[in-house]
């Protein structure tokens, strides 16, 4: 493991894998001004240590191919089963995070399902009456304003931030997933720089064909790439969840506004007594309180409702995490895994 630090070269690498997830060593080492090899061993380092990763999650383009429910669930555990229940949760493939934290709830889950009625079926017939769950309360994200995939780590210069955004795909419509499609996104989320040879053996399936596949998927922003970085890394090691509401007519000014704040991860509108939904990365609990002044100051007219902070992230974005924010494992996310739902 890293010791709490990364030099230079190591933030560098990580923020330009934030661009370019799936880039070419060769092609991140020219606009780092390092040979392909150091750049190699580097991320070999960093992932090894569990202390940075590539994975790949669900996008935004399978709401759009009326494909895809995003759901918070807020858990209370009984008294001495909170460790279990947690655990249990982190190997469900539908179960994208899993979160330890304080203030009124114990648990907090992020939930990847097809659609609604999936994530009904679930919380009725699984999570109510898991062992150890003594309640729980469910949260349908509208809008996504921003997610994590989004944060940098600020590392490069303007020149190198454009030189590797050159290429991006041009937009494209998104479609009904397949069974291909789906076991794509199961291999890239556990290894989001799979090469596309792996890829075809892993998916029954063709190398050609998975290039054409996976650059279809990323231009329709039905499955989306991020780098992240164990957490102490980054300077930035404490996550605080803010939940707040604001006129409805207003919620899409205040998450353009909150959504330019460096600390934010993600803005999504809410259902239930709260309608937005922010989390940030803050240098301390004493900053996330400082965060939540701001907050307010970058949006007047925002009333914030409740707060929790994160004592330990045990899975995010499909991987699993230690104590220390470091990378142990991964559960593939899986959207179509709920039970009683489609296969």
């Amino acid at each position: 493991m890293l010791e709490n630090r990364m030099d230079d070269i190591d933030q560098a690498l990580v923020h330009a894998l934030q661009i370019a997830p799936r880039a070419r060593w060769s092609r991140i080492a020219s606009v780092l001004g390092v040979d392909a090899a150091t750049v190699a061993r580097r991320w070999e380092r960093l992932e090894e240590a569990g202390a940075a990763w590539v994975t790949c999650y669900p996008g935004t383009g399978l709401a759009g191919a009326a494909r895809g429910c995003l759901a918070l669930v807020e858990v209370d555990c009984a008294s001495g089963e909170l460790l279990n229940v947690a655990r249990a949760f982190t190997r469900l493939p539908h179960v994208s995070a899993v979160e330890h934290v304080t203030g009124d709830r114990d648990l907090l889950l992020t939930v990847m399902a097809e659609d609604v009625a999936a994530v009904s079926r679930w919380v009725v017939g699984g999570l109510d009456a898991m062992p150890g769950v003594r309640a729980s309360r469910t949260h349908l994200a509208g809008t996504v304003f921003t997610e994590g995939g989004r944060w940098r780590f600020r590392a490069l210069s303007p020149r190198q931030v454009d030189r590797l955004s050159e290429h991006a795909p041009a937009p494209r419509a998104p479609r009904e997933p397949d069974g291909l499609d789906r076991r794509l996104l199961l291999a890239l989320s556990e290894n989001g720089r799979a090469a596309y040879t792996e890829l075809a053996e892993l998916c029954d399936s063709t190398p050609d064909t998975v290039r054409r596949r996976v650059r279809h998927l990323f231009a329709a922003r039905m499955m989306q790439a991020r780098c992240e970085v164990a957490r102490p890394l980054s300077e930035w090691p404490v996550a605080v969840t803010v939940w707040a509401r604001v006129p409805p007519d207003q919620i899409p000014e205040a998450a353009q506004r909150i959504t330019g704040m460096r600390e934010v991860r993600l803005c999504a509108g809410v259902t239930g007594r709260h309608n937005l939904m922010v989390i940030a990365w803050s240098r301390s609990v004493e900053d996330a309180q400082r965060f939540e002044a701001d907050l307010v100051r970058v949006a007047p007219d925002i009333v914030i409702g409740d707060r929790a902070v994160a004592l330990w992230t045990m899975k995010l974005s499909g991987q699993l995490l230690d104590q220390g924010g470091y990378r142990t494992g991964a559960v593939p996310i899986d959207p179509w895994a709920v039970p009683g739902g489609p296969v």
